[in-house]
């Protein structure tokens, strides 16, 4: 899934949970776009600390968020850190670089906040997601733009819209949503039909 050049450093987690974050993405506005009916079961493709994991479960009248990463440094974070009020509801996953270990059509929402520039093969990534979701269900994928920012990763790791809205095609979701909402990121929709 990722590189060792591409791979957000461990050691840098503090920005992961930086408040300043929230500024340019909110969370209600990208929970309001995913457009989810009271959804049971959504998961966090490389959560890192669960920062947006805590935030979603918070919108979810019940149900849990499985938050998955392949770092053991975010997983023991996770489950140190996370507030006890979350247990059970956001629930730490390990993956490996391009699968995870849930079954099959589990999910209302599949999403991947600032990871796709890390993805090394994001078809199997992507496929992987489809696999996850229940029939009409969501994969949302929000990643810092091919443009120069204050912050976010390199500009030559970066991945262009319509390159994330082809391999998304090409992975198998459909209706395909760009909004243009986010100052610095770009924001995808798509669903499992």
């Amino acid at each position: 899934m990722v590189s060792e050049s591409r791979k957000f450093d461990p050691k840098k987690l503090a920005k992961l949970n930086d408040p300043k974050r929230l500024e340019y993405l909110n969370p209600d506005l990208i929970w309001d776009k995913a457009g989810l009916k009271d959804p049971s079961v959504v998961i966090d493709i490389g959560a890192g600390t669960g920062f947006f994991a805590l935030l979603f479960s918070k919108k979810m009248k019940k149900g849990k968020v499985y938050a998955c990463d392949i770092s053991d440094e975010m997983l023991s974070w996770m489950a140190e850190y996370l507030p006890p009020e979350s247990k059970g509801r956001v629930i730490p996953v390990k993956m490996e670089e391009s699968s995870v270990s849930l079954p099959d059509e589990m999910a209302d929402l599949v999403y991947m906040i600032d990871l796709h520039h890390e993805l090394e093969q994001p078809q199997k990534v992507l496929r992987e997601a489809l696999r996850l979701l229940r029939r009409g269900g969501k994969l949302l994928i929000i990643d810092w733009k091919k443009e120069q920012t204050l912050g976010g990763p390199p500009l030559e790791i970066r991945v262009t819209k319509e390159t994330m809205e082809s391999q998304m095609l090409k992975a198998g979701f459909r209706d395909i949503i760009k909004y243009a909402v986010l100052p610095y990121h770009h924001f995808l929709v798509g669903e499992k039909t």
